[in-house]
Formats: structure tokens, C-alpha cells, sequence
């Protein structure tokens, strides 16, 4: 049968407007550079719950529901289930009741914002070619979040932006955050840079209307194959189209160039993936200039699935700016809970902040 859908308000406090530009572009003794505050916080997490049919690039085949629930997950693991989570989303009525089970099982995952009113949300089904490279099909669609889908969460400290097609996250809601709210937007380009055709085929497209986005955003991360498509020409020959085929991620020395775009446009740090070797984060020092840097990643003995972390990076990241105050801390967080996605397929798989810290320090020796 049916489930009714929730309707209930989840209320949730930091400034947007209080983030700093770090001016360490080291990755040994970093120093906070903006406000610490207190380890629980209110986040909501605006995306998509797929119903995800997943072949690993093992071979293993996993049905779980995934992107929004592993930001979530993170969170609460990294809050010790004291914090308030609001997963903002819409679900098939015959997703409802496993989704909010699922969510009963973190104390602080509130579940009112899960809607299925309209009995519209993703399905799809995922073939990992390699730990990098997949197929994806999408065979359902989940109606887009819009303004309306945030009452009483305006007061949130972040919000963490976890869209993977490019219809989920209207243009519209962002706007009403930064012109309502005074919580860090995180966003994913992930969404942004992928359509899904009449045939259902979920393919990469240019980000055309980038710069009409980037007002905001506090925090826009991508790897590089989202940032080719973030950082587009004025005009290509057929031959150049199909180049990118064969050449699909920006390549460094661009990456810098796209960065200041966008850093010019009122995002305050870029963070762009760089799988096995981590990330590169891009924000502005006191002084106005581009700094870019290079946090190495938290290693993976073995990599199980890598589905989910693009959304477990993003709750890391949000937690570790809250914590921190720091672009550069707030990577290794990322990079721990973007790691940590990676070693198994159970959607509570993540450390608590005594173990990621522990993790940490392993990894980022002094």
C-alpha cells in the first residue's frame, strides 16, 4: 500500500557570511583560521534517495537506496547521533516506509522533509566498468526540491546540496537559502553536469548556466570530469566534441583557471576530487590571490563500491568546516568520509569522530 507522507517542520544556526579564506597552504600544522564551534549541528541534506541497482566493479550486485542517505549517514556518524539531520527529498510512495526505516536507524535523521506526495523519485541502475568508470540508467524521476520544501529549516548551520541529475535542486531553492538563511551552501556538481535522455541513459553535460548558480554557492565541489564540463569554450568543431571523449577530465593546469571563475563569482572554496590522490582545494587568501593546494587522500586497503561517496566527501565536508573553520581541515574530513564509503556497501559503515580523527592523524602525520 501507500504510505502518508510526513509534513512536519524540522528547525534547525552558522554564517555563511563568517566564512574565512585560510591563508595555510600547507597540509602539516594547519591552523584554524575561522570560528570553532561546538561538534553538533543542524544540516539539511537536499537530494535525491535513489532506489540504486548497483553491479560493483567486482561483480557484485547491491539494491540499497543511496546519494542523499550517505550524506546523512556521515553526519550522524561523525555527531554521534546528537546533531539534527533534515534529508530534504521526494521518494516513491513504495520507497516511503523502507527510506524512513532506514532513518530510524540514526537518532538524529529527521524524517519529516521525506516526502511522497507526487510518488515521484530516482530509480537507477549503476554497472561499475572500473573502480572510476560506469553505466548509469535512470528510470524514474524524482520531482525537483523547491522553496517551499524548506520550511523551517532556514536556520540551518549548512546546507548540503547532493543533487546527481540535473532537474532535483531547482536554481530557485539556493537562492531562497542565500536570500533567507545565513547556513554554508555545499554543492555538488555532479548534478549540474548530468542529464538523463529519452532512452533513460544518464550522459555528462556542459554546466551552461554556471554562472547564474555561483552567487549561491559557499562551497562547490566537482572532480574532473564534472569540472571538463564546468569549463567550456565558446564554441567547438565537431572534432573537439569528440575529443573530449577520449579526454574527459580538465586537466590541472585548467582546473586553477576554472577555480577563479568561480571564486570570482562569490563561492568561497572550490574543492575538486582527485580519486586515489585526493583533492585540490582552490579559495582566496586575505590578500585576494588564488591558492590552490593539495590535501592526499586517506588511504583504502580495499575498495568495495564506490557508490555513495561523492555524498559522504560532501557531509564530511560540511562537518569538517563547522568543526574547523578551515578549508584545508575541512578536506581531510571529506577525504576520511569519502574513504571510509568506499570499504563496504551497508549505509552505516562510517567511523565515529574519536575513530575518523584517530583516521586523521594516521593519515596526516605532523
Amino acid at each position: 500500500g501507500t504510505d502518508s507522507c510526513l509534513t512536519s517542520p524540522v528547525v534547525f544556526h552558522a554564517r555563511a557570511d563568517m566564512i574565512p579564506g585560510s591563508s595555510n597552504q600547507y597540509l602539516c600544522g594547519l591552523e584554524v583560521s575561522g570560528p570553532v564551534m561546538a561538534e553538533t549541528y543542524k544540516v539539511a541534506v537536499l537530494g535525491p534517495v535513489p532506489r540504486d541497482h548497483i553491479t560493483t566493479h567486482e561483480g557484485t550486485v547491491v539494491d540499497k537506496y543511496g546519494c542523499g542517505l550517505n550524506s546523512v549517514a556521515a553526519l550522524s556518524a561523525l555527531m554521534g547521533g546528537r546533531g539534527e539531520i533534515a534529508l530534504v527529498t521526494h521518494v516513491r510512495q513504495v520507497d516511503h516506509r523502507p527510506i524512513l526505516e532506514i532513518l530510524a536507524r540514526f537518532p538524529d535523521a529527521d524524517p519529516a522533509h521525506v516526502t511522497c506526495e507526487q510518488d515521484m523519485g530516482d530509480v537507477i541502475t549503476l554497472k561499475h566498468l572500473d573502480e572510476e568508470r560506469r553505466e548509469e540508467r535512470q528510470t524514474a524521476f524524482m520531482n525537483p526540491i523547491v522553496p517551499d520544501d524548506l520550511e523551517g529549516l532556514l536556520d540551518a548551520d549548512a546546507f548540503v546540496c547532493v543533487p546527481v541529475t540535473d532537474f532535483e535542486i531547482a536554481r530557485e531553492t539556493l537562492a531562497h537559502i542565500k536570500a533567507h538563511g545565513q547556513g554554508l551552501v555545499i554543492l555538488s556538481a555532479h548534478g549540474q553536469t548530468r542529464a538523463c535522455t529519452r532512452r533513460g541513459e544518464r550522459q555528462p553535460k556542459f554546466w551552461i548556466d554556471r554562472d547564474l548558480w555561483l552567487p549561491h554557492v559557499d562551497i562547490l565541489q566537482m572532480n574532473l570530469e564534472e569540472a571538463r564540463c564546468c569549463w567550456y569554450g565558446k564554441e567547438y568543431t565537431p572534432h573537439q566534441l569528440q575529443a573530449m571523449e577520449f579526454d574527459s577530465q580538465l586537466p590541472l593546469d585548467e582546473m586553477i583557471k576554472l577555480a577563479r571563475h568561480c571564486l570570482d563569482r562569490g563561492v568561497k572554496a572550490v574543492y575538486v576530487t582527485l580519486s586515489e590522490a585526493g583533492c585540490a582545494v582552490y579559495f582566496k587568501n586575505e590578500a585576494g590571490e588564488v591558492r590552490e593546494n593539495f590535501v592526499k587522500a586517506v588511504p583504502v586497503e580495499h575498495v568495495v563500491d564506490t557508490t555513495g561517496a561523492v555524498e559522504a566527501f560532501a557531509g564530511g565536508l560540511a562537518f569538517g568546516y563547522l568543526k574547523t573553520g578551515d578549508f584545508l581541515q575541512a578536506a581531510r574530513y571529506a577525504n576520511a568520509m569519502g574513504a571510509q564509503r568506499c570499504t563496504g556497501t551497508d549505509i552505516a559503515i562510517f567511523k565515529s569522530l574519536a575513530d575518523t580523527d584517530r583516521q586523521i592523524a594516521d593519515s596526516y602525520p605532523p
